[in-house]
């Protein structure tokens, strides 16, 4: 023992000093000769890359002095992150292309398109788009991309000058600047002069939420598809006009685990890529293999990740005919840690991410005109191949869900038209205005298929993400694919929904519950002092109906006058793009306007509780719905002080996903005393389990047994591991009269899942205003025991307490903010939950 300890001393003392004389050295290639006029990272940060951890101000600072000294490189701005910070690019590539950019991104982009066979690509450079540190506590990419700048920018010699006339490398040096700047502030406060690498230390703990996400504590390695955040609205912009041949994303993975690329488990490919895309995959993994075994890093591929969701960076690429690859480098989380592997520095891991990156571009260089084929080729193919016909998706009443998923497909440079007229097929209505068409015969049709289409089957049981994220399904819209429907020409290109000046009324103002931005109405309504009620039930006024969740505005007795009133209510339509209609009369077909069924509504004061033990994802999306979506605010509670927290001001507190014991007895204690004073508290997922063990809600929850049988000690991860949910669509039927469901049209919904959380239904059916069907899968994978397990139970429980209500959704309604289809499920629990 004493000879082990003895030998991890010396082992750490030599790793310690070289940290302390690192130089350059460690990092660039030999006998490459650098210009001395580009400046080095350490002339700019005052360090060498490994020593601290770069922030993104610095990382920022460093390439801007880059691309003002060097003509190799030039910066754009493409945005800027929820907290300011710049989302730069750096095209990189020969001084000569930079003078032809736009003429060879041009004939790049040709390749993609009709009559690109007689484009010659033996003379156009390669598209290579390098991605760094997309989760920012990943950091040793975003570190090594300070190194491959420089040596693009600096390095000397006919093998990096072919390089760059070769290539156009579009390079991003920090996928995440939010999360990187948080993380990097962690392990340098933390650091200490004699470097600790016992994995315990606070260096390698971060506080929660962690700098992985950005400022709504999103994962945006998982937004590429679906582009809600605005750093990935960046990124994809410039993918599309581009269109890379390689797309490179530099992550990291444990700290016991050496270094990872791609491609993945084969039998965990998505059918919609092309076995060429994975061979290519392959064959630029031999560079990879090539230039890490003469360094002496240990490395695997195909293994442990995938490529079946379409929404990581890479895999998204390999929809739209580049290639996409992932790296995960161990990660030192800190500047060096003990592992299985021996210490791990952070150096190191930079070291290796360097490498692979330059390996990247040797294999681009090397295979340049066997990957642009393969891109012609891609786009050919996919055009031969597409059927005749078109998606059509929509809604009868909700103009604004529509739009949004519009938007995504004109994103991704999908054509899709706004209808010009109403019309009916497989028995759906599409509304001008409220429905778009997706013509399948166009050059993302291998995209689009990806969006639109309900998979039930697959090869593979085991998935690294979710397994269905079908679009319309997650905007709740009708859609329908036909062979007969095509755009005509009269159809008009999409534009933002708007809705009819406000006419004045003496009497009352009606709006109804449907369209997505609702809530966002009700709020402002509600915040400005205004009275308004609630609808119970349908009815009929003035020759039109008025359906369940329809808000009433009184003229009478409201604190601005009738003129007032009126411009205040066509500034909430304008802003919300919502309809609010005057009515002359309360007597109406069914409910009058001054029934008891209309009930009043008072503003709501809403709380989110954050901190150690939530999962900071559910509870981001929340913020984000709240703060992005609706202008509402949100006052987010922190675990650790929620006993000294005043609760009162609060009419609902939403308790997103937790993990152990994140709220003790006392919490629950004052949690309870609330409710029964009036408050609401809304839990998610397996907030379901603590709120049974709490005696808050009375559950009874079917258990799958499940027995391995034939399954050796080899397959039996794989066995254990096909029984999760990682991410499927289900069907559920509500009642549209109970105000959980407000604003629904439709008797059915569909519901995001990944939890195996089975409720059972309560005998009193009106109990159960959402329940999963008898054959609920729509789109996904789920075990054959699950699925069994899963039909006719709730995801879905209210119960009463004194004067206050407990709620739980065992599914999230707000997933990765584009699950458009069920946040209202929240709101109207947040206004309606004293009518349930």
């Amino acid at each position: 023992m004493k000879q082990l300890l003895t030998l991890i001393l010396c082992l750490s003392f030599y790793n310690f000093q070289a940290q302390e004389d690192l130089s350059l050295d460690y990092y660039l290639p030999e006998d490459v000769t650098y210009n001395s006029e580009i400046p080095t990272p350490q002339e700019v940060l005052g360090y060498v890359p490994g020593k601290w951890h770069v922030s993104h101000d610095q990382l920022l600072n460093y390439v801007r002095e880059l691309a003002d000294r060097s003509p190799r490189i030039s910066i754009e701005n493409r945005g800027s992150t929820f907290e300011g910070r710049p989302l730069i690019l750096l095209t990189i590539t020969s001084a000569e292309n930079h003078k032809n950019l736009e003429e060879i991104r041009k004939k790049h982009i040709a390749l993609t398109q009709e009559n690109a066979a007689s484009l010659n690509t033996e003379d156009m450079p390669v598209v290579v788009n390098q991605g760094f540190s997309i989760h920012g506590n990943e950091p040793s990419g975003s570190n090594a991309a300070l190194l491959v700048a420089y040596h693009l920018a600096a390095a000397g010699g006919p093998e990096i000058q072919n390089l760059l006339d070769n290539t156009v490398i579009l390079f991003d040096p920090s996928f995440n600047p939010d999360g990187l700047q948080r993380f990097s502030y962690w392990a340098n406060t933390n650091k200490s002069a004699n470097i600790n690498p016992d994995p315990q230390d606070r260096e390698y703990n971060e506080v929660w939420p962690g700098g992985r996400t950005n400022h709504y504590w999103f994962d945006m390695n998982r937004d590429w598809l679906p582009v809600q955040l605005p750093e990935s609205r960046a990124r994809i912009a410039t993918f599309h006009k581009w269109y890379p041949n390689i797309l490179t994303d530099h992550h990291e993975m444990g700290s016991n685990s050496t270094f990872f690329f791609q491609p993945g488990i084969p039998s965990r490919t998505h059918p919609l890529t092309p076995e060429l895309n994975q061979d290519l995959t392959k064959e630029i993994g031999t560079y990879h293999a090539s230039a890490l075994d003469e360094i002496g890093s240990l490395y695997y591929t195909e293994e442990n990740y995938d490529d079946f969701y379409y929404g990581k960076g890479s895999t998204f690429p390999d929809v739209n005919g580049s290639i996409g690859i992932l790296f995960e480098q161990g990660s030192s989380r800190g500047h060096a840690q003990e592992t299985d592997n021996g210490l791990l520095t952070f150096p190191f891991t930079i070291r290796n991410q360097f490498t692979a990156a330059l390996s990247t571009l040797e294999a681009a260089k090397n295979m340049r005109v066997k990957l642009l084929n393969y891109q012609r080729d891609f786009y050919n193919n996919s055009r031969k191949n597409a059927s005749n016909g078109a998606y059509a998706f929509g809604s009868e009443n909700d103009a604004s869900s529509a739009y949004h998923l519009a938007e995504i497909l004109k994103r991704h440079k999908i054509e899709v038209y706004g209808t010009k007229t109403d019309f009916r097929t497989d028995e759906k209505q599409f509304r001008k205005g409220y429905s778009y068409i997706v013509p399948k015969n166009q050059r993302q049709q291998r995209l689009v298929k990806a969006m639109f289409e309900k998979r039930t089957s697959f090869e593979d049981s085991l998935f690294y993400d979710v397994s269905a994220w079908t679009l319309p399904l997650a905007f709740n819209l009708d859609y329908t694919e036909d062979a007969s429907l095509k755009p005509a020409a009269t159809e008009e290109e999409i534009s933002k929904p708007s809705v009819p000046d406000v006419q004045k009324s003496d009497y009352a103002y009606l709006m109804q519950w449907h369209d997505y931005y609702a809530p966002k109405a009700l709020n402002m309504i509600l915040q400005k002092g205004l009275r308004a009620k609630v609808g119970m039930q349908a009815f009929k006024a003035e020759n039109k109906k008025y359906d369940y969740g329809t808000i009433l505005i009184p003229v009478q007795n409201q604190k601005l006058n009738k003129e007032e009133l009126q411009a205040f209510l066509n500034e909430v339509a304008e802003i919300s793009n919502v309809k609010i209609e005057a009515v002359s009369t309360g007597m109406t077909r069914g409910i009058n306007l001054g029934s008891n069924q209309f009930r009043a509504l008072e503003p709501q004061k809403v709380a989110l509780i954050v901190g150690d033990g939530i999962t900071p994802y559910d509870a981001g999306e929340v913020w984000h719905l709240f703060d992005q979506r609706y202008q509402m605010k949100i006052t987010k509670l922190d675990t650790r002080s929620l006993q000294r927290t005043d609760l009162e001001p609060y009419t609902d507190i939403i308790l997103p996903n937790m993990w152990g014991d994140a709220l003790d007895q006392q919490a629950v204690e004052k949690l309870k005393e609330w409710i029964k004073d009036g408050g609401t508290l809304i839990g998610y997922r397996n907030v379901a389990k603590w709120l049974e063990k709490n005696e808050l809600l009375d559950l009874k929850f079917k258990e799958t047994d499940l027995v391995a049988e034939d399954i050796s000690f080899e397959d039996r991860g794989d066995f254990t591991g096909a029984q999760g949910i990682g991410g499927a669509i289900f069907e559920a039927k509500i009642d549209r009269s109970h105000p959980v469901n407000f604003g629904y049209s439709d008797d059915k919904i569909a519901l995001f899942r990944n939890t195996t959380i089975f409720v059972e239904a309560d005998e009193q059916s009106y109990k159960n205003p959402i329940k999963y069907t008898k054959d609920p899968l729509l789109s996904g994978y789920i075990s054959k025991p699950n699925l069994d397990s899963l039909a006719g139970t709730v995801p879905f429980k209210h119960k009463a307490m004194a004067k206050g209500n407990v709620v739980l959704f065992t599914d999230n309604t707000n997933f990765r903010a584009f699950w458009y289809g069920t946040n209202k499920l929240l709101m109207n629990v947040i206004f309606f939950g004293d009518e349930m």
